[in-house]
């Protein structure tokens, strides 16, 4: 039986805009001035988890300082900060205005849950951010996807049941995450990362409400 979705909860990178460029050239010049292994492949690896889980991922077993840590985390993010100022609405994913618009008419409450403590000054960039019920970002939780908390967040704020709530995901942890905690999800992308989802489709612009929602 199809539950009675009253409520989107959209990931940010990959699925609103897409900052994962932005990611990895902030990663890619911390790594290079460090002496640090880091290419494209490994920046996959990054897609929907915590800046310190992906630095312990760039790492690689390589024990450095907690000091140390809070240096490159700081030293990534402000690069990150300064390359997000060339954001503006024109890097709204295809098809994503139409969604949210569409979800406004039937009266399907929106939300954001974003690993990104950059969250609500990037929806900001995109002139979106009015558009959000209620925002999970990764100044509202500890635990990162897969953990399901910011997910339960963004559903506390909404005061909508989980079991009422459709998680639209572009990475294999956020899936992973919205299945946890027993919400139906969306994966964009290909099988291989998010076939775990209830529904696949490549692009935002490709999801079909009438496929998801059943009317």
């Amino acid at each position: 039986m199809r539950k009675n979705i009253e409520a989107f909860i959209f990931d940010l990178d990959g699925v609103i805009t897409d900052t994962a460029e932005l990611h990895y050239l902030a990663w890619k010049n911390m790594a290079d001035r460090e002496g640090y292994t880091f290419n494209r492949a490994i920046n996959e690896k990054l897609r929907g988890v915590s800046r310190r889980a992906s630095l312990e991922i760039i790492l690689a077993g390589l024990k450095i300082s907690e000091e140390k840590i809070l240096t490159l985390m700081e030293e990534k993010n402000t690069e990150y900060k300064e390359l997000l100022e060339t954001l503006t609405s024109k890097d709204i994913l295809d098809g994503v205005m139409e969604l949210l618009n569409e979800l406004k008419k039937r009266g399907i409450k929106v939300a954001l849950a974003s690993a990104s403590k950059n969250a609500v000054p990037i929806l900001k960039k995109l002139e979106i951010f009015d558009l959000f019920d209620a925002i999970g970002d990764g100044n509202c939780v500890e635990r990162a996807k897969p953990a399901p908390d910011v997910f339960i967040h963004a559903a506390g704020q909404l005061q909508i049941a989980v079991s009422r709530c459709l998680v639209v995901e572009d990475a294999e942890a956020g899936v992973l995450g919205a299945i946890d905690c027993g919400m139906s999800s969306v994966g964009i992308g290909p099988h291989e990362r998010v076939g775990a989802a209830d529904f696949v489709f490549e692009t935002p612009g490709d999801i079909n409400l009438y496929e998801v929602l059943g009317n």
